[in-house]
C-alpha cells in the first residue's frame, strides 16, 4: 500500500462533479491506501477543505497559509491561537502547513513570509503535531528560522516536494524532518536530485504528487492525481536498491510514524 503524503484534492481541477471520486477510485485501483490533502489558505479554504475530507476514509488534511499567501490580510489575521485551535479542531487535521518561505516567485514580502513560518512552527510546537514546509530559494533561511524557533533542537516534520540543494537536505534530516519527493524525482533533468534520494535513510522517506501539479514521467505535462505517486515510488526504490514493495511498506510506515494522528479506517 502507498500513500500520497502531499494532494490538493479541493483543487478546481478535482471540483467538476465526479472529480474527487473518480480520483480516489483511480488511486485505489493502483494500490495507494490513504492520502492527505493539504490546505493553502485558511480563511478561504480549511472549513471546505475539511468537509470535503470528512467523510473519505483514510484521507486526511491539514491547516495552514501557504508562503504564497502569507502576505494576505486575511490569512496575518490568524492568530497562533487560532491556528492551534484549527489543527486541533478535528481528528481528519493530522498537520501543520503548508507553510514556508518561496523566494523564487516572491508573491509575499519576504518579512510576512518569515513571520508566517515562525507562527506555524510556534504551532507545532503547541500542539506536537507535523509541519508540511514549502522551501524554493530559501535554503538558508528556512534552516535557521527552524533553528532559531526551536532552539537548535529540531521538530516533526516534511520538506515537501522536495527540490533544494542536497546540503539543505542532510541540515533538515539532521533537525529532524523527513523528506517527500515527487514526480520531479522521474524528470530527465533530476540527477542531482536522484543522487541525494540515494542518500536519504530509508525511514526518512515519504513520496508524494502535490497534484494537480508536477505528473511524473511517462505522463509529465498532465494533470497529475494520487494514483500516480506509484511511479514516484517506483523511481525511489529503484535508487534505494529496494524491492517496490518495500518501499512502499516504508513509505507508508513512515507516513503513520510521522502523522500520527492519522488512522487507517
Amino acid at each position: 500500500m502507498w500513500i500520497d503524503s502531499h494532494c490538493h484534492l479541493n483543487h478546481t481541477k478535482f471540483t467538476p462533479e465526479g472529480g474527487v471520486d473518480g480520483a480516489l477510485a483511480a488511486a485505489r485501483g493502483a494500490g495507494v491506501g490513504g492520502m492527505l490533502s493539504i490546505n493553502c489558505l485558511i480563511r478561504e479554504e480549511f472549513a471546505g477543505l475539511l468537509e470535503l475530507v470528512k467523510p473519505l476514509n483514510n484521507v486526511w488534511c491539514t491547516v495552514g497559509t501557504h508562503p504564497h499567501d502569507a502576505g494576505r490580510e486575511d490569512e496575518k489575521s490568524v492568530s497562533l491561537e487560532e491556528l492551534i485551535t484549527l489543527a486541533q479542531s478535528d481528528a481528519k487535521v493530522v498537520g501543520i502547513g503548508e507553510c514556508g518561505l518561496d523566494y523564487y516567485y516572491n508573491q509575499s514580502p519576504q518579512e510576512d513570509q518569515q513571520d508566517c513560518f515562525r507562527k506555524h512552527i510556534k504551532a507545532c510546537l503547541a500542539t506536537d503535531m507535523p509541519m508540511i514546509v514549502h522551501a524554493r530559494d530559501a535554503d538558508d533561511d528556512i534552516i535557521r528560522i527552524i533553528r532559531e524557533e526551536t532552539d537548535g533542537k529540531g521538530m516533526r516534520g516534511v520538506m515537501h516536494c522536495f527540490s533544494s540543494s542536497p546540503k539543505m537536505g542532510h541540515e533538515a534530516i539532521e533537525l529532524g524532518f523527513h523528506i517527500s519527493f515527487s514526480g520531479i524525482l522521474t524528470f530527465k533533468k533530476s540527477q542531482e536530485l536522484r543522487d541525494f534520494a540515494k542518500d536519504v535513510p530509508l525511514d526518512r522517506l515519504l513520496v508524494e504528487t502535490d497534484s494537480p501539479y508536477l505528473a511524473p514521467e511517462p505522463f509529465r505535462g498532465k494533470m497529475n492525481h494520487p494514483a500516480l505517486v506509484v511511479y514516484t515510488g517506483e523511481v525511489l526504490a529503484e535508487l534505494k536498491s529496494v524491492s517496490v514493495n518495500e518501499m512502499a511498506r516504508a513509505t507508508t510506515e513512515n507516513f503513520f510514524s510521522l502523522f500520527n494522528k492519522a488512522k487507517l479506517v
